[in-house]
């Protein structure tokens, strides 16, 4: 890292410990949840399965009314509901789009999620979007970019937002600032909350050949809301992030190192494909519980 990058993180991180101890920003923990999927509003409207709280997909329910949200309110009269974006593009340099932050606006005062969450990255430019999440170069200029537009949509939306890591396969030589420094430097400019996705820091780490361990001691405690965890495919040369499949071992063992630094975090478990029955998925977050529960006992 540049020598003058460098110390302006640790001075960052100096005046973050000091300025928020005794003033944890979070949300009280949750437990553990479930993205929220169609093909199990049936069981879910049915039972009561062990399932804490859902995460619902933001762009699903940014609609005039109808089934979605009908579906939705029933899901919110039970469990807690937080949402979770995919189109916020919060790196791009093209303008916000503020027809999309007043409809997510509009759903989070309906809805009155716990909390809203969206990726740092970008997904688009010169209006095109490429449905994809995109990394950052991890830079100053980029750092004060991003750190405004956090800003700013938390000034529309009248909340903190939660940013979640993206996994990546490529990365910028420009970059200044590990993956994990800036996250939490944006999350100190920004006054922001983070998500962190602890299946894409094992993936990332792979790729890029960086110690997960040490990523997630770069991670402030008091900024960590929310823990996402999933599946991934191992090729040759590069794991793949694709949220069809069980979670691994090796983010199983991650898993627990971050509840053994973080603490007691809302927690759940992401299947984009393949899904499975409702009763796979929540034994699980079984799993999640069994390691979680343990060592919050013993940290208690």
């Amino acid at each position: 890292m540049h020598r003058a990058a460098s110390a302006a993180v640790d001075a960052a991180r100096l005046a973050d410990a000091q300025t928020m101890s005794g003033n944890d920003p979070r949300h009280p923990a949750l437990g553990y949840g479930l993205g929220l999927r169609v093909d199990h509003y049936p069981d879910l409207f049915a039972g009561t399965p062990r399932v804490d709280w859902f995460e619902a997909l933001s762009e699903n329910y940014m609609v005039d009314g109808g089934p979605p949200l009908a579906n939705l309110a029933r899901v919110r009269e039970r469990w807690p509901v937080v949402l979770h974006g995919v189109s916020l593009s919060i790196g791009s340099v093209d303008a916000l789009d503020r027809g999309y932050l007043a409809r997510l606006k509009r759903l989070a005062d309906i809805v009155q999620p716990a909390w809203v969450s969206d990726h740092l990255c970008w997904t688009g430019v010169d209006g095109t979007n490429l449905h994809d999440l995109m990394p950052l170069p991890y830079t100053e200029e980029a750092l004060d970019h991003v750190a405004a537009r956090v800003r700013e949509v938390q000034d529309v939306l009248q909340r903190r937002i939660l940013l979640e890591n993206v996994s990546s396969y490529v990365a910028f030589h420009a970059s200044r600032l590990s993956e994990s420094q800036f996250l939490a430097e944006v999350a100190r400019r920004a006054d922001c909350l983070i998500l962190l996705d602890v299946n894409n820091v094992h993936v990332s780490a792979h790729n890029h050949g960086f110690d997960a361990c040490t990523y997630l001691d770069e991670i402030p405690v008091e900024r960590v809301q929310q823990f996402h965890l999933a599946g991934h495919d191992r090729g040759e040369a590069l794991i793949v992030d694709t949220h069809d499949a069980p979670v691994a071992d090796p983010v199983w063992d991650l898993y627990a190192y971050a509840v053994r630094r973080f603490g007691a975090v809302s927690t759940m478990t992401e299947r984009d494909d393949h899904i499975p029955p409702l009763a796979e998925l929540v034994a699980e977050l079984d799993r999640a519980r069994a390691i979680a529960e343990p060592i919050l006992r013993a940290a208690a």
